[in-house]
């Protein structure tokens, strides 16, 4: 089912803040804060057990894996069985991952633990981004995106500052009791998160509202029409976070069940600027020892800060402006950070005001790739939308890390540091090409 139409005005404008949404946004904190927390802290437990760094780092490839591929089986999950129930069984794989180490420590098993916390961060957090849509007004749509990214903004922040405190109290293993308890309060969270039973307490302006109040119609017009067939009066309905039943074009086959095509213009520019994120989460803390800065860890708090402020004020230009203009402004501010991380080996100042720049580059392209993402598939999709977009976001991050260690190895920062400048620029020429043109967005 295409997502339904329906004629809004702009005043008084829709609530944005929901008491589902403000559940949903809490969710997704704890969630992010777990996953931060436990690949910071777990290289330095396997440190303090005698594990080697080539074991640490196996780990993290790990995790990222599990994480990538439950994105592609999450999607599907998501579309047809519900968020709640993916949000429910994700968290309950968090809470085993992070406990785990709990029962037992033995080194051999962490590989499975960092499993199990990969797929459950995953699905977490795809089910999340995929609840926030549905719940959000859908004119005040892409700012309600940029509210619910700031638990990542916070996570960013307080997740690795929490894992390397707890994995340095006396036991270490409070690390693992510490984001057990947060993973089994998400848990808990999700069970209360239930707005796809009662679709009539949403915003009339959301999504998931306006496709069930459809669905209803349809009912309605199938049980008076005498054309209607047996077996379509009797067609169970479980809500409209299921596929429409019945038709290839509602559920897709093979490759397309995983991969929402029609999230491509948002995921595409958003894997390729996201090397340069993925140098600033690895590489900015080297490249500041290197050239001899004090406290280098103070960029990410810099960069965090300016993230959130940037997101708390998006209500001035997310839904408002041409989504490629915002893209442009976060590609500036990306270029900008750059340039002084270049020259901040001369003065060192710049290093931290660079900070400023890169947040609001994080801050602004990731939510309005989501919101474009997400705007630009059928409702009843958005949970694979959501999947490639996130997985996207993954592999840029990912894949970048290895060839930048590589380029780095053989030609040094000053060399890294203009690939990454270059692939913020080609983000935007990939942002301009695929972009939908703003009267070609789908409305609800």
């Amino acid at each position: 089912m295409e997502t339904p139409k329906r004629n809004t005005n702009r005043s008084p404008r829709p609530k944005l803040w929901t008491p589902v949404f403000v559940l949903i946004v809490g969710l997704a904190l704890f969630c992010f804060v777990v996953g931060q927390a436990v690949n910071a802290g777990t290289s330095v437990y396997i440190d303090l057990r005698g594990g080697t760094a080539l074991f640490s780092g196996l780990l993290a490839a790990v995790f990222s894996i599990a994480a990538g591929a439950a994105r592609l089986v999450c999607g599907p999950v998501i579309d047809s069985k519900g968020r709640a129930f993916t949000m429910t069984i994700g968290a309950a794989f968090l809470v085993a991952g992070s406990a785990g180490p709990l029962v037992s420590d033995e080194l051999s098993l962490f590989v499975a633990y960092r499993i199990l916390q990969g797929i459950g961060f995953s699905a977490v957090t795809t089910a999340a981004a995929t609840a926030a849509a549905d719940v959000l007004p859908y004119s005040r749509l892409g700012e309600g995106i940029g509210y619910y990214g700031l638990g990542q903004a916070l996570a960013m922040s307080i997740g690795p500052a929490l894992g390397l405190f707890l994995v340095s109290t006396d036991a270490p293993g409070n690390l693992y009791f510490g984001c057990a308890c947060i993973s089994a309060a998400a848990l808990v969270l999700t069970l209360f998160c239930r707005y796809e039973r009662n679709p009539e307490k949403l915003p009339e302006t959301s999504v998931f509202r306006m496709r069930w109040e459809a669905r209803q119609h349809e009912q309605h017009d199938a049980a008076i029409s005498p054309n209607e067939t047996a077996e379509q009066a009797a067609s169970p309905q479980k809500g409209v976070s299921a596929d429409e039943p019945g038709t290839d074009e509602s559920i897709p086959r093979g490759i397309g069940r995983v991969l929402e095509a029609r999230a491509v213009p948002g995921a595409l520019p958003m894997a390729i600027i996201s090397p340069a994120f993925g140098f600033g989460i690895f590489f900015i803390g080297l490249y500041g020892t290197s050239i001899g800065i004090g406290n280098a860890g103070l960029f990410f708090t810099v960069s965090a800060i300016s993230m959130i402020i940037v997101r708390l004020k998006s209500d001035t230009y997310m839904d408002r402006v041409a989504p490629i203009k915002v893209f442009g402004v976060s590609v500036v501010c990306g270029i900008i950070a750059y340039l002084l991380l270049f020259a901040s080996e001369a003065q060192h100042a710049l290093f931290y005001l660079a900070g400023i720049f890169y947040g609001v580059c994080l801050g602004v392209s990731m939510p309005i790739s989501q919101s474009v993402a997400v705007k630009n598939t059928p409702s009843n999709r958005w949970g694979a939308a959501n999947a490639l977009y996130l997985l996207a976001t993954d592999i840029g991050i990912g894949l970048s890390c290895l060839a930048w260690g590589a380029i780095n190895d053989i030609f040094g920062f000053a060399v890294t540091l203009w690939c990454v400048i270059a692939c913020i620029a080609v983000s935007f020429i990939v942002a301009w090409i695929v972009y939908p043109k703003e009267e070609e967005n789908p409305t609800p």
